[in-house]
Formats: C-alpha cells, sequence, structure tokens
C-alpha cells in the first residue's frame, strides 16, 4: 500500500537544473523566503515584470529573499530560445541578478516536478494550472508554499507580504 509520506511536504525537497544544466537542491534556500516564477523574453509582461522582480530582489535579497525563474515557453511560444538566449535577455538585458533555470514546462504532462508541486499547493481561481508567463509562488522559509499571485500581479504590489514572511516591519 502506498503511504502518503512519500508526497513532498516542501519546494526544499526537490532538484532543479540551472541554466547550465546543473542540478540545485532547493534545499539550498532552506531558511530564505523565495518568490518562484515562470518568466519569457518575449511576452506584454516581460518589461514590467523583470524591471520589478529587479526592484524587489535588489531591496530584500541581503534580508532573506531569493528570486527563483524558470523559463518557460508554453503561453503564446515566448520564451523559444535556447538556455543561453535566455540568460542574455535575463541577465544582459534586463541585468536579472537572481538565478536564472532550465527552461521547463509548468503545466501538462511533462510540467516540471515542482511546479506539479507548487500548483497542488495553491491552486489558482480557475484550477490548479498556470495561466500565462509571470505567474508567482511565494515560499516560506521553510518552503511551503504561502501564496499564488496573477501573471498581472505587479512585483511590487507583492512586497508587504514578502516583508511579513521576512520578519521585518511594515
Amino acid at each position: 500500500m502506498a503511504s502518503q509520506s512519500n508526497k513532498p511536504t516542501s519546494v526544499h525537497e526537490f532538484t532543479v537544473k540551472d541554466a547550465r544544466g546543473n542540478d540545485v537542491d532547493l534545499s539550498i534556500y532552506k531558511g530564505k523566503v523565495l518568490l518562484i516564477v515562470n518568466v519569457a523574453s518575449q511576452c506584454g509582461l516581460t518589461n514590467s515584470n523583470y524591471t520589478e522582480l529587479n526592484q524587489v530582489y535588489e531591496k530584500y535579497k541581503d534580508q532573506g529573499l531569493e528570486i527563483l525563474a524558470f523559463p518557460c515557453n508554453q503561453f503564446g511560444s515566448q520564451e523559444p530560445g535556447n538556455n543561453e538566449q535566455i540568460l542574455e535577455v535575463a541577465c544582459t538585458r534586463f541585468k536579472a541578478e537572481f538565478p536564472i533555470f532550465n527552461k521547463v514546462d509548468v503545466n501538462g504532462e511533462n510540467a516540471a516536478p515542482v511546479y506539479k508541486f507548487l500548483k497542488s499547493s495553491k491552486g489558482g481561481l480557475f484550477g490548479d494550472g498556470i495561466k500565462w508567463n509571470f505567474s508567482k509562488f511565494l515560499v516560506d522559509k521553510d518552503g511551503n508554499v504561502v501564496d499564488r499571485y496573477a501573471p498581472t500581479t505587479s512585483p511590487l504590489s507583492i512586497e508587504k507580504d514578502i516583508k511579513k514572511l521576512l520578519g521585518l516591519p511594515k
């Protein structure tokens, strides 16, 4: 009989690949607040999201925030490039300093296991599926998914929730 104990209970239980193909054990982020985002280079939301994600990261990275960006090409084929091209856009054009991971699927049978976990922890307004680029999941220091935000939610508008999880004054 299968036991429920095999089911992941924390984001920290996953290993993912970074954009250069190296394994990254997400347990290295224990004790940090995480904002996990599926990103795309050619979306109408790209400029505002990368700009604001950078602002939030710059402001809180030294206080325990990490932003984990997972490129995804499932929405309007707006992330068609390979990992090298994606890094070029994220790190050169947008000066992103937060980690960019390997391109993944976030929906469907081939969805990355970490995304299956995120979606099962916090379903969206219209079911579990990710609706578009720049969906955001806020994860506490213990790896629990605390909240989920729509693609159109401005990263700056999440700041109060990030501060609360970091234990910072309002």
